[in-house]
């Protein structure tokens, strides 16, 4: 009789496990089909990425471009429109133009019998007046610096407005203001110490200077020079030239490379040199995720595939690899007078799309350029999250079917 009732209970509890088994396997396939749907995930989906053409960012079109030959060579070409010669162009010597806080060297000649200054180097009116046979002598003043004012004292000559004029106009001034005073004056004004026209560097570079320009025409590799060089490998180091509001920035080798991009500095322009400033961000299925520093001399995509240690074999979609990046308008290939609307800096948040499944895409790889803040992308497989669901599904069970096993 007890084994009787011990047999029924087994029976009852048996039934239960199977009973909640089969809801299990009954409810699978409905989950399974809704699955990508609240696994989690390492970001958007292909389906969702290509979606995002409907959307803005700062009330700017996103747009989905696919990488093909042709966008490449033009994404390719539209770099050079951030190189020194196309930005900022090649500026004009500095000219002789007095600023505030230069000083001056002034000299001041009178022909015999000399009145005012003196001859042989004497100060006194008597001693010029006894020397009538002697030959002229110019006089040299002590330095003049321009003042706040824009202005020099002038012995006898009173204050002459120096600052925005050229030497020679100055000398004109002061041979004007000292006719009838001295006897034929002659005046030569010389530059001898430039504070208004300089250029500042910093940066990795030997030693951080202000470095004044002359009317020679100093250019990018003059002032590197003279600040000791940079500190950092060449291929390595980038320089960024800030002139008013406008930044440019470009790779040193390149400027080395290319006569075109050293350009004559002008005054006030900030120079400096970085130590690899430029990096892509890696997300999603591929085999590192995180920020990727690389060389100013640039990196591809397909070297950007490399550097992350390409996709991951059982998560990535193939055809789900993408680069975020606002891209400047011009190397959207767009008819003249289309409108587009564009970011507040006047970027355009652009996607492009690479389908990596395509054997010619490799190739496009190799040409096309991964620029500073990318963000390369690599969506999972829908599998692959169905997968994952298979695996939360699995280790839920689990528990119920070693139930199962243990009661007979």
């Amino acid at each position: 009789m007890n084994r009787t009732i011990s047999d029924l209970k087994r029976l009852i509890n048996l039934h239960r496990v199977r009973g909640v088994m089969q809801g299990f396997i009954a409810g699978f396939g409905c989950m399974a089909l809704s699955a990508c749907s609240f696994v989690s995930a390492s970001g958007p989906s292909t389906r969702s990425v290509n979606g995002a053409a409907v959307k803005t960012v700062a009330n700017a079109d996103i747009r989905i471009i696919d990488v093909s030959d042709a966008v490449a060579r033009r994404v390719l070409a539209g770099e050079r429109t951030g190189f020194f010669a196309e930005t900022l162009g090649d500026g004009a010597p500095i000219g002789s133009i007095i600023g505030r806080g230069d000083v001056l060297d002034i000299a001041i000649w009178e022909a015999p019998p000399a009145a005012l200054f003196g001859l042989g180097g004497g100060n006194s009116l008597l001693e010029g007046a006894q020397s009538t046979n002697a030959l002229a002598r110019g006089t040299t003043l002590p330095e003049q610096m321009v003042n706040s004012e824009g202005r020099i004292n002038i012995p006898f000559a009173g204050t002459i407005i120096a600052a925005g004029r050229t030497p020679q106009q100055i000398e004109r001034e002061i041979t004007n203001r000292l006719s009838g005073k001295a006897h034929l004056p002659q005046v030569i004004v010389r530059l001898i110490r430039n504070a208004s026209s300089n250029v500042t560097i910093v940066g990795d570079v030997t030693n951080s200077a202000r470095v004044p320009l002359s009317s020679r025409g100093e250019r990018l590799l003059d002032i590197l020079a003279a600040s000791g060089g940079v500190k950092q490998p060449v291929g390595r180091t980038t320089i960024q030239i800030t002139r008013g509001q406008t930044v440019a920035a470009m790779p040193l080798s390149l400027v080395i490379n290319d006569p075109r991009q050293n350009i004559r500095l002008q005054a006030d322009d900030v120079v400096t040199a970085l130590f690899q400033p430029f990096s892509f961000t890696a997300l999603g299925a591929v085999g590192r995720n995180e920020e990727i520093m690389f060389e100013g001399t640039g990196l591809t995509l397909a070297q950007a595939l490399g550097r992350v240690s390409g996709l991951q074999d059982q998560r990535a979609d193939v055809r789900g690899a993408f680069v975020f990046r606002l891209e400047n308008p011009a190397v959207l290939g767009l008819a003249p007078g289309t409108e587009i609307r564009t970011t507040p800096d006047g970027k355009v948040p652009v996607i492009y799309r690479i389908n990596l499944n395509d054997p010619s895409t490799f190739f496009v790889a190799q040409g096309f350029p991964i620029k500073d803040r990318d963000v390369l992308y690599v969506s999972n497989a829908p599998l692959a999250d169905i997968q994952k669901f298979v695996g939360v599904v699995a280790s839920s069970i689990l528990p119920v079917i070693t139930v199962g096993s243990i009661i007979p």
